[in-house]
């Protein structure tokens, strides 16, 4: 019997992060454009300087209500209207507010980017706001907050914010505003912050995909282009600012079989030359089902099924750098929160004793360098990252860079990194649980004043 012979790997190709080209248009929008051969579906990144901290107190989460009412009608559509020519194009529409500011995504069919981009800058520049469609989006807002409260995750992230950062800022406060500022926004309200903040000078679009023979300066320039605007001093940003003293906060949730967690403190961001080597510290830690927490909370304990460490930007201050949120979460079953606890924090304290393993570190940089040519494999994620380092002030080659120092990051510049991202008497517990059961074995374990809240 004779068989086909069995195929064999090929040579590994040489891959880096896309490196953009940057342009300005004469309405002042910065435009970042990357041609990707072969990607047929072409993503676009509009950033917005409108960041949360501009928003008025009374009105928190006004940024949020304007993006989503972006696509809800302009001079020439309703939103019916608006909704069925995206559909016609066949584009995806998406648009979110954050600290940094206001992010709008649009992938589209190459052979429709113009006739989509028109929409777009429909949309920027002059959008309608019209009151039953703020009121609506008011009223989904305002539907949607109970949820988040009565999501453990949800919840600890709010709780988090309050207590670790100041009552001033507005990092402490709920991200798409509370019930009380939300039912304060009407399309008065939403047209205000547009007026005051949204203008091409500040914007950048990021436009990725397979650009052949489309002729994108001339594309943009009749749609992007005829936006018009103010000229506007970039926003200076406060310095952020936390108190990462070592305490415990539960959220009593009565009853509650499971305890959700959250750990966390202020640390280095993108800017900082240490930033490659935490990530693959707290990678190694707990950024994969075979980390060290995992193999000891998950697979020894069975305390959990995951945990996780994570880096998460908050926002820049600008080219000289922000601050991240470093945090450990997972959930464990309610009568194993002290043990659990427990366990978490010998896990740290070996870490700092022993030190990772050069077999951890390897397979940390194979995970996150080995596979960034699958994870960059769309046109919408490329975007994405360029649009992240607009909006935190990075270079245009600061991912390719990065993926260099990943891998020349030693095991001891990581263990460092990830024994200085959560020192053991440095951390903010917030436990989200029955507080009659989990208290006292916590207060036991001498990591800091347990502080008890009203779930409600």
């Amino acid at each position: 019997m004779e068989f086909h012979p069995r195929p064999a790997g090929g040579q590994a190709r040489p891959w880096a992060f896309p490196a953009p080209e940057r342009g300005t248009l004469p309405n002042g929008l910065t435009v970042l454009h990357c041609h990707r051969p072969g990607q047929q579906v072409v993503a676009v990144e509009v950033n917005l300087v409108a960041p949360l901290a501009a928003e008025p107190q009374d009105v928190e989460g006004v940024a949020t209500i304007m993006a989503r009412a972006l696509s809800e009608g302009t001079d020439r559509h309703s939103a019916e209207e608006f909704a069925a020519e995206l559909e016609r194009c066949g584009a995806t529409w998406d648009a979110h507010a954050d600290h940094p500011g206001v992010r709008v995504s649009l992938e589209v069919p190459a052979s429709r980017l113009t006739q989509a981009l028109g929409l777009l800058a429909d949309a920027l520049r002059v959008p309608a706001f019209p009151e039953g469609e703020v009121s609506r989006l008011v009223a989904n807002r305002l539907d949607e907050i109970p949820h988040e409260l009565a999501n453990p995750a949800r919840r600890a992230a709010i709780a988090l914010s309050a207590e670790l950062f100041p009552a001033a800022s507005r990092l402490s406060r709920p991200r798409q505003g509370s019930e009380e500022t939300v039912k304060r926004i009407d399309a008065a309200a939403v047209r205000a912050f547009y007026a005051a903040h949204v203008r091409p000078a500040t914007a950048t679009a990021v436009v990725v995909g397979d650009l052949t023979g489309i002729d994108l300066r001339a594309a943009l320039g009749d749609t992007l282009g005829a936006w018009t605007g103010a000229a506007a001093e970039a926003r200076p940003m406060a310095p952020t600012t936390a108190d990462d003293t070592g305490r415990v906060v539960i959220v009593d949730r009565p009853g509650a079989v499971q305890t959700q967690l959250l750990i966390s403190r202020l640390g280095a961001d993108r800017h900082d030359a240490v930033w490659p080597a935490q990530v693959l510290g707290v990678y190694c830690l707990g950024g994969t089902l075979t980390s060290r927490l995992d193999r000891v909370l998950r697979e020894e304990k069975g305390y959990t099924y995951g945990v996780r460490a994570y880096t998460q930007v908050l926002q820049s201050d600008g080219a000289d750098g922000g601050a991240a949120l470093l945090g450990i979460s997972g959930s464990v079953a309610t009568e194993v929160t002290g043990p659990a606890l427990a366990d978490l924090w010998q896990v740290l304290r070996t870490l700092a004793a022993e030190g990772l393993t050069d077999a951890e570190r390897d397979f940390a940089v194979q995970n996150l360098v080995g596979v960034a040519p699958l994870r960059y494999e769309t046109a919408a994620a490329v975007a994405a990252t360029l649009a992240d380092q607009v909006e935190q002030f990075l270079p245009d080659d600061y991912q390719a860079r990065l993926y260099a120092r990943l891998a020349e990051t030693g095991t001891v510049e990581a263990t460092a990194a990830a024994v200085n991202a959560f020192p053991e008497d440095r951390l903010v517990t917030v436990l989200v649980g029955d507080a009659a059961r989990i208290a006292e074995p916590v207060r036991a374990l001498g990591i800091g004043e347990v502080t008890v809240l009203s779930g409600s």
